[in-house]
């Protein structure tokens, strides 16, 4: 997607994305970290996957929406990080207009699948607790795709309105990104007409995207307590409650971040602070998933060690 030049268009055809740090001494130290943040989370996520995958006892609705969620961290990474990585190595910060905003239609359409998803896993838990009789058929394998199917149908017709929406916007004069990639808060500073009605599309949009899934796992959480607190064995309800906290950590790391990003667009100029939001959205929430999940899970740590004696075995 081009931008248009004369009245009604941009003369600006790149942008320049200044990075994490503008120091030359430290690029060596952030290529370094974050190429290993990188590693460690592509690696991590796949060995869940891998889990997931040989474990027959991993086979169930919880563990394919986990799964799914891995892929997304991967995507989500990938999106981002490997582009800042060769900007470093290369020491041209220039992005054509074009690739910014397909940056930013990915990045939007993973983060939007990855929320939907976490409400769908909220559900699963608020089903498999306190309406376990009907589990099996209200949680079929139909029901799982299908829940799938939508997540990626809604975050992509989020991305591709807010893609479409910042792609009429002009941007005649400064092109200069205090920021590591594109997004909507630091491109809408950028912008030399209105971006009015696209604030207003963020969060009319974010109430959507957040608002409703946020209340969705909130109610299925209160009915979740409300079940565990009627168990009257200790070690019982520890269980339950274990098989919830990991996707509670998760869920907080990520609206908690989220919300600050974009909910914030009235405060006057966006700071570094937005940049270790990015690297929380970009990084650190798609690293720290496979972690929490596997160790609060001894079912999914037990499926990760038999895949890596398996490997070993084999190259021996």
């Amino acid at each position: 997607m081009e931008p248009e030049s004369g009245a009604n268009g941009t003369a600006v055809t790149e942008f320049i994305l200044l990075g994490l740090v503008e120091t030359p001494g430290l690029l060596p130290v952030v290529f370094v970290l974050f190429l290993f943040a990188y590693l460690v989370t592509v690696g991590g996520n796949l060995s869940i996957l891998a889990a997931i995958l040989v474990e027959p006892k991993l086979h169930t609705p919880m563990y394919f929406f986990l799964g799914n969620l891995s892929v997304l961290d991967i995507g989500c990474i990938t999106v981002t990080i490997p582009s800042m990585l060769s900007r470093l190595l290369s020491h041209k910060h220039a992005v054509p207009y074009g690739a910014c905003l397909t940056q930013l239609f990915f990045f939007h359409l993973l983060v939007g699948v990855d929320c939907f998803l976490l409400t769908a896993m909220a559900y699963d838990r608020f089903l498999a607790i306190c309406r376990p009789l009907t589990y099996s058929t209200r949680m079929s394998q139909m029901v799982q795709r299908i829940l799938v199917a939508v997540s990626w149908a809604c975050a992509f017709t989020n991305a591709l309105s807010h893609t479409v929406a910042i792609s009429t916007l002009n941007f005649c004069g400064p092109n200069v990104i205090n920021h590591f990639y594109c997004d909507l808060p630091q491109l809408f500073q950028l912008s030399c007409s209105s971006t009015q009605f696209n604030e207003w599309l963020l969060f009319a949009v974010g109430f959507i995207m957040a608002g409703t899934p946020t209340a969705l796992i909130v109610t299925s959480y209160a009915h979740v307590a409300a079940a565990v607190l009627r168990i009257r064995s200790v070690e019982g309800r520890k269980k339950t409650f274990s098989t919830c906290g990991s996707h509670l950590t998760v869920v907080a790391i990520f609206y908690g971040s989220g919300i600050f990003n974009y909910m914030r667009l009235g405060s006057a100029k966006l700071s570094d602070k937005d940049k270790a939001v990015g690297i929380f959205n970009t990084v650190i929430n798609p690293m720290l998933n496979p972690i929490i999940y596997s160790l609060r899970n001894p079912d999914v740590q037990g499926a990760l060690w038999r895949v890596i004696t398996r490997k070993w075995s084999l190259t021996c």
